[in-house]
């Protein structure tokens, strides 16, 4: 890369646009940039660029061709390569200018550096500044190093041992030097013949915030005495935002492996002040680092993205531990090796598709202790506390608890892929790029903070922690480094663990407006009030102030948009949607955050990229099955039919602020596919719970249950908790399966979570994030439990899902809805009404499904379909295994068939019964189909269908 600078203010500034000028207006402050390709010889390098500056061509745009004609390599100093060049062929404008050309540093990894090497690598060399993390080339067997930071004042590449890691004791200590091993702002080092077997990361010298005492306007100038009231100045804060500790060795952001601790749960060695934290801050919060790359290639076995059509996926939300943790058959429960020896249950559950809590590298110790008033102690389970985006969790690794390395761990992962996709089974990941473990600053220095916390986080004038998350901090996503840190992950997960796609935790935070460290503007600039402006006269919901009263200057994001400013185009989403290595993954959205910020029907999707969780299906739902009093039946109607009046209409409600404003221009233009339907997830209650409970019982996390959500939507039927009520249970019964069927009937893609499908229970505790306990664990006796009635349920109503086109309409057009009451094409929509009944037609036949949520029976009315007849197939009522009539080992050919003929009382004159808090299914057949199907059935002498011609 070559450069023209004129009064640059960075030594070291490119381009990799084709069209790129940086300029404030101008003449003596434009900077040209003009790119090309570098060559070994630099000779015969022709840069085209197109060059705009308004105030040097009066707005005119020109195509400049500069041939600069042979460039004659010099000696290369220690400082950067120094070239020769002509400006005799630029323009006059450039001469005029006297412009200064100079290349920006591109080392050679194959320089020496000037360090000395020893028995565990060779002489250092310079180093690459891109790509950055660890790469290994195996050519020339050196390992390139390079990591970013733009304030720190000294870097060094830190190897251990893993019995020095666990000691803190480093092996060797490499200096990088300022003016040989950096690149603007990124550090870079190779060492050659690198022994594989150490483990890396950083310590870095830079300034560390500090707060001094305040004082008076009077002790300030001397003049104060005791007994006066004068006003009390602010603090005086050094280095506000920074927060370098040299005590610490810090984790790569890059690194795709990373070692410590071995086994989940267990906690690390003791620390001592002689460790100077090169352990770790405590046991709980062990010193990790990052394995070394060893260019090992994995047999993937001709493994390709499925590319499952997003409208046929059935959602699987599942946690890797959890899963098989009490698995009979699992070799390594609790593991990624358990999930691959177990994919035959899956598949035969009839899901297409795992969605995993978080499998980034966490901490899982972050909040252990003693639970008060319990035996148990307190984890963090679900794993929502990222350490490091690229490296998978090793403490979920089998080959990390046997001893192995870092690739053993990543190969290990990336064997649960490959059997999945045989299996017909995509891999989606729950990414938690809103937040990091470090939290606010009170927390940790394990990465992030510790290489460059005014980037990484998003910052208030003061380096306080914006909180958008809910949990300490907010990772500054829509900075233009943090940003090239998440797509880069996203790339490495498809591209090298092929993966299929990604639910993003609290989306809504990278829509927000990132900091950029200029705190000395004294009131919002233009551009932020027109951006925050409502367009409906409505009030915008009410950032936090973490900046205080006293504080003359506020962030922004360097283009006058306040820090955490919602924003129409976010360049993080716009990034990722039409990034073309992840074009074919699917993105699906959690369209909100802690702000609170709610953009469900208005996340930006760029053209329908982006899926999102519905939480408005799972309030609906709730609501209309419990029989609830209100306007229940129209938005339960909606849920069924992929929620139009969220995804296809253009209009928000008022009420709707993001909607109304900022969003408006992203309402619309979807389809059924783009609606996650859940009615439960891995926070909150299992579906077992939410018939059995009215209240939450968190007395288990030991926070006197004022943890958790307070707004559950539940009804316990009668009696709260576990009832020998048969009344009670028997309602319970219907509404478990009401609950189940509204899921897997409707319109839009099904999620349910892992323990659903037998009707796991967490008495009644709706937030089990600390608890690795059965509480949290697959139970396998109830899984494959053949006694377990609403298990065959469950997998009956997936299997008619995924063979009935009619429920995976991929378009609003495709839905083919017939809406019903009691009688037919008499839908009753009113704020009385608790009877939701629909058809849906296709040449091949048909369906009739009606939920009724009253607690008085009903009578409805079929469709009655010329030369065709309706067979029920499942009703919410009856016991089982007449619930679901199907052959099966609960359910022989004799006793369907009789089922089917005894619904035919009703069927036969077009009318079916709906018992109190009941839902039927019925499929339409010609009367060939009926008599082929008793022909098929061993020992069947068929049925008499004479009386159904008059």
């Amino acid at each position: 890369h070559i450069c023209f600078l004129s009064r640059c203010p960075r030594k070291a500034r490119f381009s990799v646009a084709s069209q790129c000028i940086h300029s404030k207006g101008s003449r003596d402050n434009m900077q040209n940039c003009i790119t090309g390709s570098t060559q070994s010889a630099w000779s015969a390098v022709t840069f085209r660029a197109w060059q705009r500056c308004d105030a040097l061509h009066q707005g005119a745009q020109r195509d400049i061709n500069l041939s600069l004609g042979s460039l004659p390599c010099q000696q290369r100093s220690k400082r950067r390569r120094q070239v020769r060049i002509s400006t005799a062929a630029a323009p006059a404008w450039v001469a005029e200018k006297q412009l200064v050309p100079c290349i920006v540093a591109d080392p050679d990894a194959s320089q020496p550096s000037g360090q000395a090497g020893c028995s565990a690598y060779g002489a250092p060399l310079v180093g690459a500044p891109t790509p950055l993390g660890p790469t290994y080339m195996a050519e020339q067997g050196i390992t390139n190093f390079s990591v970013y930071s733009s304030t720190a004042k000294a870097v060094s590449l830190v190897l251990f041992t893993e019995d020095g890691l666990a000691a803190g004791a480093p092996a060797h200590e490499v200096p990088l030097d300022g003016t040989i091993n950096r690149t603007g702002d990124a550090w870079h080092i190779a060492l050659p013949d690198l022994d594989p077997s150490l483990l890396y990361g950083y310590r870095l010298e830079g300034p560390h915030e500090q707060t001094l005492p305040s004082m008076t306007a009077e002790e300030g100038s001397g003049g104060h005495e005791s007994g006066d009231d004068s006003p009390e100045a602010p603090p005086v804060i050094l280095a506000p935002g920074h927060r370098y500790n040299t005590a610490a060795v810090v984790l790569d952001p890059y690194a795709k492996a990373v070692v410590g601790r071995r086994r989940f749960g267990e906690l690390g060695p003791a620390v001592t002040s002689s460790a100077a934290q090169s352990a770790g801050v405590s046991p709980t919060w062990a010193q990790s680092a990052g394995a070394i790359p060893t260019g090992e290639a994995f047999d993937w076995q001709g493994d390709q993205p499925l590319r499952l059509p997003q409208e046929d996926l059935v959602i699987y939300e599942m946690h890797v531990r959890g899963f098989s943790h009490t698995s009979p058959s699992a070799k390594a429960p609790g593991t990624y090796a358990g999930i691959t020896e177990n994919l035959a249950y899956l598949k035969s559950l009839g899901v297409n598709a795992i969605e995993l809590l978080p499998v980034h590298e966490f901490n899982e110790m972050e909040y252990y202790g003693p639970i008060p008033g319990t035996d148990e102690y307190r984890y963090n389970f679900w794993g929502y506390s990222t350490v490091n985006f690229f490296a998978p969790m090793a403490r979920y690794s089998q080959a990390a608890a046997q001893g192995q390395g870092g690739q053993a761990v990543v190969n290990e992962f990336k064997t649960m892929v490959r059997e999945a996709h045989k299996a017909g089974i995509e891999v989606i990941l729950d990414v938690v790029f809103n937040h990091s473990a470090e939290g606010n600053e009170n927390g940790p220095t394990v990465s992030f903070r510790g290489l460059d916390n005014r980037v990484y986080y998003m910052l208030a004038p003061q380096g306080q922690y914006y909180n958008f998350s809910g949990c300490g901090n907010t990772l500054n996503c829509n900075h233009p480094v943090v940003q090239d840190m998440i797509i880069a992950s996203l790339r490495y997960w498809v591209t090298e663990m092929h993966v299929d796609g990604f639910r993003f935790d609290l989306a809504s935070i990278m829509t927000r407006a990132h900091s950029l460290w200029q705190p000395s503007a004294p009131s919002p600039a233009a551009g932020h009030a027109a951006d925050t402006a409502t367009q409906n006269g409505s009030t915008p919901p009410t950032w936090p102030d973490v900046s205080g009263s006293h504080e003359p200057g506020w962030m922004e994001n360097g283009a006058g948009v306040a820090t955490g400013t919602p924003l129409t185009r976010p360049p993080l989403i716009e990034a990722i949607s039409e990034d073309p290595i992840l074009r074919g993954t699917k993105l699906i959205a959690e369209a909100w955050d802690c702000g609170p910020l709610t953009q469900v029907g208005a996340f930006p999707h760029y053209g329908g990229r982006w899926a999102e969780w519905n939480g408005k299906f799972r309030d609906t739902v709730r609501t209309f099955i419990k029989g609830t009093e209100g306007p229940w039946a129209a938005a339960f109607a909606s849920a069924m039919s992929g929620s139009p009046d969220i995804y296809s209409a253009t209009q928000a409600p008022d009420d709707d602020w993001w909607g109304t404003n900022g969003g408006r221009d992203w309402r619309g233009g979807r389809e059924p596919r783009h609606s996650v339907n859940f009615i439960t997830a891995h926070d909150g209650f299992p579906l077992a719970d939410l018939v059995a409970y009215n209240d939450k019982h968190n007395e288990a996390n030991g926070e006197d249950n004022r943890d958790g959500e307070q707004h559950n939507l539940t009804w316990n039927c009668g009696e709260e908790g576990p009832s020998t009520n048969w009344r009670v249970t028997s309602l319970r019964s219907r509404q478990v399966r009401n609950l189940s069927a509204a899921l897997l009937l409707a319109h839009g893609v099904p999620m349910f979570v892992m323990g659903d499908e037998y009707g796991h229970s967490k008495g009644g505790n709706n937030n089990t994030y600390c608890h690795d306990s059965p509480l949290n664990w697959l139970d396998w006796g109830e899984a494959t439990s053949s006694d377990n009635a609403f298990a065959r349920f469950f997998r009956n109503l997936i299997a008619l899902r995924r063979r009935r086109k009619e429920f995976r309409a991929g378009t609003y057009a495709e839905g083919g809805i017939q809406w019903h009451g009691v009688h037919v094409g008499q839908p009753d929509f009113s704020e009385g009404s608790r009877l939701v009944a629909w058809s849906l037609g296709s040449p091949d036949g048909g369906l009739y499904i009606a939920f009724n949520s009253s607690h008085r029976p009903l009578v409805v009315d079929l469709p009655d379909w010329h030369g065709r007849r309706w067979q029920l197939l499942a009703d919410s009522a009856k016991k089982a295994p007449f619930d679901f009539i199907i052959e099966d080992d609960a359910l022989d050919a004799a006793g369907a068939a009789q089922a089917r003929k005894d619904a035919t009382v009703w069927t036969e004159v077009g009318a079916y019964p709906l018992l109190p808090y009941s839902c039927v299914v019925l499929e339409s057949f010609t009367e060939d189909q009926l008599l082929q199907q008793e022909e098929e059935r061993p020992g069947s002498t068929g049925w008499d269908f004479t009386h159904l011609k008059t």
